[in-house]
């Protein structure tokens, strides 16, 4: 189909909005440029799916990810906005409204809200009633619901309890919201903390929300500050990430026994010969998305948040994504005649590391320019709607997943390496509401043993978690027939029937 085709087919579309066909249209002009100069071994990497830029565009001309210090433009104010430092709730509320609306990002929407209980926090007092302040904000959670309609927008809590924090969540368990995303950061040597995790468990009970972030581990890679952004990325704060770029591993396979027809020991193979040289295509091609943003689209010479200091260029770092592990261990474990699986079996649990172990040492010796210590961040990326029979990240497949505890601890050891963030999805069947105390406990241990992240998806709720944004059910449903005002269901409703995500196997604690 030639472009202006394309293009009729968004114009006629009768379920899409006119602000969904004008974002889908704008895609398809930058799909049309030619794309920024690689090699032809990279080109021929992109076009086969061995490597996937995840349709950020050929012109690169906004950051993926970007995540302001929203703190340091309340204190300010913003001259570009023409805002005034807020004096009191109200006045906050508007700032940081009126601001999302400005925060670009691949979605064309603010992947990152802020910890908005710490923003808001200097401007409450103390004679403001619960109720009061319960109406706040929920009508503040209903806005960035209505006009900011894309599930990928993430705002932080915690790791401190406190009272905004508390009514953030009982307002978020009420609305029963797909959006904002949300992650209530979590410090287990903190004894507040620990009261707000109590009502962070309540709440996950209730609507599958929020993720629970090791903040003490999180903390190390990012001494200078981070926020949790998009599903569960974890950056730095008043930067975030010029590109995210992924490879997929089950293609990786296919790859080593194409190039590498007659070895033998197809595990060493890999190790010595074709990580090197998949990790060096997939550098290839972000670092060519990186100079193009940097050195050709102006973008950090002319944006508002970059020339008032809300961001700046040295807190930028980018994303080297994989997913397939299982695929990849499964097909060499069978290549090598061994029965076990990834996820349950020790020696493929292994393997799934020292792959991911070399990968980690690769990222960690190569220098990047432009990048945050010149170092680029290793991700487990959650999948994308499209994908078909390869499984998110470095989770175990949909349908083969084990018990909880066992779940727990078959993955717990790649999250020492994703530094920009991994997310496992351990699912629960719903009599947990009968006895939250397990799911506390049980969060708390995986946090104190090294779980960098921690999210629940309770069976039978109306919210649904697919890679690690969320989506209504009864949307879905909705969007099947008449459309959808949020972006996101129409991803939610490809990945449900792509990625069978509804599938997962659900176990009682």
């Amino acid at each position: 189909m030639d472009l202006q085709s394309h293009v009729r087919a968004i114009a006629n579309h009768p379920h899409l909005s006119p602000a969904q066909k004008q974002t889908q249209i704008a895609q398809l002009a930058d799909q049309s440029l030619d794309y920024p100069e690689v090699s032809l071994e990279a080109q021929q990497a992109l076009t086969s799916g061995l490597i996937c830029d995840l349709h950020e565009g050929h012109a690169p001309y906004k950051p993926r990810y970007v995540l302001p210090d929203y703190r340091e433009a309340l204190n300010k104010g913003c001259e570009y906005l023409e805002l005034a430092p807020p004096t009191d709730l109200d006045e906050a509320i508007q700032f940081l409204m009126i601001m999302y609306h400005h925060v670009p990002s691949v979605t064309g929407f603010p992947v990152y809200l802020g910890d908005i209980d710490q923003l808001l926090l200097p401007y409450i007092k103390e004679d403001m009633s619960e109720d009061y302040l319960y109406k706040k904000l929920r009508l503040f959670w209903q806005y960035l619901d209505r006009t900011l309609p894309d599930a990928f927008m993430h705002a932080n809590i915690g790791p401190i309890n406190n009272r905004v924090a508390k009514v953030i969540l009982k307002v978020d368990r009420d609305l029963q919201q797909a959006t904002p995303n949300l992650t209530c950061k979590y410090d287990y040597q903190n004894s507040t903390s620990i009261e707000l995790l109590s009502e962070a468990i309540t709440s996950i009970i209730h609507c599958n929300k929020p993720h629970i972030a090791n903040h003490q581990l999180i903390c190390k890679d990012f001494p200078e500050g981070y926020g949790v952004a998009s599903c569960y990325n974890s950056l730095p704060l008043g930067g975030g990430a010029f590109s995210l770029v992924r490879l997929n591993l089950a293609e990786s396979f296919k790859f080593a026994i194409k190039e590498y027809p007659t070895e033998n020991d197809i595990e060493e193979c890999y190790i010595q010969h074709v990580a090197p040289r998949c990790a060096d295509l997939l550098f290839e091609i972000l670092e060519a998305r990186i100079n193009y943003l940097v050195e050709q689209s102006g973008f950090f010479d002319n944006h508002f948040l970059a020339k008032e200091g809300f961001i700046s260029i040295d807190r930028f770092t980018a994303m080297f994504g994989i997913f397939g592990l299982a695929e990849l261990v499964n097909s060499m474990m069978e290549l090598k005649h061994a029965e076990g699986r990834y996820g349950h079996d020790e020696a493929a649990n292994k393997l799934g590391e020292r792959i991911v172990g070399v990968y980690a040492d690769l990222i960690q010796a190569r220098k990047v320019r432009y990048c945050r210590n010149q170092q680029v961040l290793f991700h487990a990326q959650s999948g994308i709607s499209s994908d078909i029979g390869v499984t998110e990240g470095t989770r175990i497949t949909t349908g083969e997943e084990p018990e909880t505890l066992s779940h727990i601890l078959a993955v717990l050891p790649m999250h020492q390496y994703f530094a920009a963030g991994i997310s496992d999805i351990f699912n629960i069947d719903e009599t947990i509401e009968r006895n939250p105390l397990a799911l506390l406990e049980v969060s708390q241990g995986a946090i104190r043993q090294g779980l960098r992240m921690f999210t629940a998806n309770v069976a039978n709720r109306d919210l649904v978690r697919i890679t690690g944004y969320m989506v209504r059910r009864s949307d879905i449903e909705k969007y099947k027939k008449e459309g959808s005002r949020l972006n996101s269901t129409v991803l939610g409703s490809e990945a449900v029937d792509n990625g069978k995500v509804i599938n997962r196997c659900v176990k009682a604690l």
